[in-house]
């Protein structure tokens, strides 16, 4: 985890936000935590085996960790994303050897998700499906490793939980954990504050098929951020704190601010972690970017 330190300069010293930097996982994102549990469940259970194909529904991140796991393991993996995903997360996807097709770019996630299931039913036996939206496997990743990685890391000191919701299962499985191992602490989820965003994998649950897996019982409290927020937030870990990742940690971070400061003005400490889902290799030719390509020339060369 790294501690944010310049954008958080003006809090008191007893309330720290901690990122939790999931982008060094081998597939570059939290999601290879919930892509290894759900392909292990299919393996133990028999639904999947060497004569199917993995096809799942994604916006990008869990496509690519099943298409990393599945070129590991041997599967042929077809993955449907909104075609307005970013160049960067195709070709990665396209370098493990998955077959992408593209859902309509309006319809977001939704969309992809009832594509995909269009095409699981015409042909159910020749795939596997995980279903990362409603496979329990995917918030289970969560509880038995990053829930007790961030226990362990704090030392138990963790306040509150931050985490921005795709599939929710970050959140739900990671904050059941922390509440199994202190019920006083915070779960705090961030979403989009409008069904028309440009935060890409997040969900604005409200206007979208909820998924399966999402509890809202387990958080305690749900903050909506703007999108333009988001993104200022994400050029600014970049320029100021020296990580570059992607606009749900943007997302992520902007809702712990809120809850610190909301702390600094009762006069109480925290220890508020955040999940930075992925980094920002990704995203560079996306408009939260823009811009940063710009060239200045040194006078007289």
């Amino acid at each position: 985890m790294a501690t944010i330190q310049h954008i958080t300069s003006h809090l008191p010293g007893n309330i720290r936000i901690h990122a939790k930097l999931e982008r060094f996982n081998p597939g570059g994102s939290v999601k290879d935590r919930p892509a290894l549990w759900m392909i292990r469940e299919g393996l133990k259970t028999g639904q999947l085996d060497k004569t199917k194909v993995i096809l799942d529904s994604t916006s990008g991140n869990t496509g690519i960790a099943l298409a990393m796991i599945g070129a590991s393991m041997g599967f042929k993996v077809r993955l449907v994303m909104p075609g307005n995903v970013s160049d960067e997360r195709k070709r990665i996807c396209r370098a493990f050897g998955a077959e992408l097709i593209f859902s309509d770019p309006l319809e977001g996630s939704d969309g992809s998700i009832l594509d995909a299931r269009k095409i699981y039913e015409e042909n159910p036996d020749h795939y596997f499906k995980p279903d990362q939206y409603n496979n329990p496997s995917n918030p289970r990743a969560h509880e038995e490793s990053t829930g007790p990685e961030i226990w362990r890391d704090t030392e138990g000191k963790v306040t509150h939980f931050v985490a921005s919701m795709g599939t929710s299962g970050t959140l739900v499985g990671t904050g059941r954990h922390l509440k199994r191992m202190n019920n006083n602490i915070q779960i705090i989820a961030a979403e989009p504050d409008s069904p028309f965003h440009g935060i890409e994998g997040l969900k604005h649950i409200e206007s979208s098929i909820v998924p399966g897996v999402y509890d809202p019982t387990v958080y305690d409290q749900k903050i909506g951020i703007d999108t333009d927020v988001a993104y200022s937030f994400t050029q600014r870990l970049a320029s100021e704190e020296g990580i570059l990742c992607g606009q749900s940690c943007g997302c992520a971070l902007a809702a712990a601010l809120k809850v610190a400061e909301n702390l600094a003005e009762q006069n109480q400490p925290g220890e508020i972690v955040a999940i930075f889902p992925d980094g920002g290799e990704k995203y560079l030719s996306t408009p939260v970017f823009a811009g940063s390509d710009r060239v200045t020339y040194a006078e007289g060369i």
